[in-house]
């Protein structure tokens, strides 16, 4: 707040009520473009327009930050984190028939779309669902190479055996669920 920065504050735990909490003060203030990345270090925020790019360009209307793609630092994911994206994102091509090589938290969406997604998840599943959601509504979802490095602290996923555990569980439920619902 001191450096200009808008802050939120958000009561509820959870990944998604978070990104809820940004999304709707963002669409209040008229934005047009979504853009996601965790606060802890480990994105890299000059990256931006990279992830822009296709949206500029009117080729994408969902942009992913892979980090599978860019360059990861050594020690910036952990072995059970690339072995859950690889999960996911091998599930969601069987399931739904989109490419998607990271479910990662840096990540860019059109104000349209996102309107269109009627997100509900408020904590594990919330990437997840995003990505889904707009692979059901046909909407143009695309990767982009992005560089990851170690986080600042420690992760209340990753970094624990329960997260780890809750974690996967409620992705994968997700995945379950929105094909059941079909949205």
């Amino acid at each position: 707040a001191a450096a200009g920065a808008h802050v939120l504050h958000q009561p509820e735990r959870g990944y998604g009520a978070a990104c809820l909490l940004g999304i709707d003060a963002a669409l209040a203030a008229g934005a047009e473009v979504l853009v996601f990345l965790d606060g802890d270090y480990s994105d890299f925020p000059g990256q931006i327009p990279n992830l822009l790019t296709p949206i500029a360009a009117d080729q994408a209307d969902l942009v992913i930050g892979s980090r599978e793609l860019g360059h990861r630092a050594a020690g910036s994911l952990m072995p059970q984190q690339r072995f859950g994206n690889w999960l996911a994102t091998r599930l969601m091509r069987w399931m739904y028939g989109v490419s998607y090589t990271d479910l990662g938290p840096f990540r860019a969406i059109t104000r349209a779309a996102y309107l269109q997604l009627g997100m509900r998840d408020r904590n594990y599943g919330w990437t997840v669902e995003m990505q889904v959601r707009a692979a059901q509504l046909g909407l143009r979802g695309v990767e982009v190479p992005v560089d990851y490095r170690p986080r600042i602290g420690t992760s209340k996923v990753s970094g624990t055996v329960r997260g780890t555990v809750l974690a996967g569980y409620k992705i994968l439920a997700t995945l379950f669920i929105l094909q059941v619902r079909k949205g």
